[in-house]
């Protein structure tokens, strides 16, 4: 599988520990369950993810990555993972994501109010 097929590479010491070619903010929630059972330090991790918005932002802070590069990461994804201590890098950085999430999510900076929020709507909780 190639790299541009993936959505989300998580490595650790270079070594790929999880990949996924979901869409939206599943592979997050898969990352989240793959924890559970592959318990992974992800503060010594870094997550490669097509298109970081705020949403997803506030799912890796929540998660507790300190590490990201997007292919694309909006200004809003920015600000959580400066204000959370999360180094990130990007190819390309736009204003906003055009996706209703980003909006739903624009005035919710609580890690766990967030997640409640996204939680219900990929309907995992």
């Amino acid at each position: 599988m190639s790299l541009n097929e993936l959505s989300l590479l998580v490595q650790v010491d270079g070594n790929v520990v999880f990949q996924s070619t979901g869409k939206w903010l599943y592979p997050l929630f898969d990352l989240e369950e793959y924890l559970t059972s592959h318990p992974i330090d992800l503060t010594k991790a870094k997550l490669f993810d097509k298109v970081v918005g705020k949403a997803s932002a506030l799912l890796m802070a929540r998660l507790g990555v300190s590490c990201v590069h997007g292919a694309i990461m909006s200004k809003l994804a920015m600000e959580v993972l400066k204000h959370h201590n999360v180094t990130y890098s990007y190819d390309e950085v736009v204003e906003r994501i055009s996706c209703q999430t980003e909006l739903l999510l624009a005035t919710i900076d609580d890690l766990d109010e967030a997640y409640q929020i996204l939680c219900k709507r990929a309907q995992r909780c």
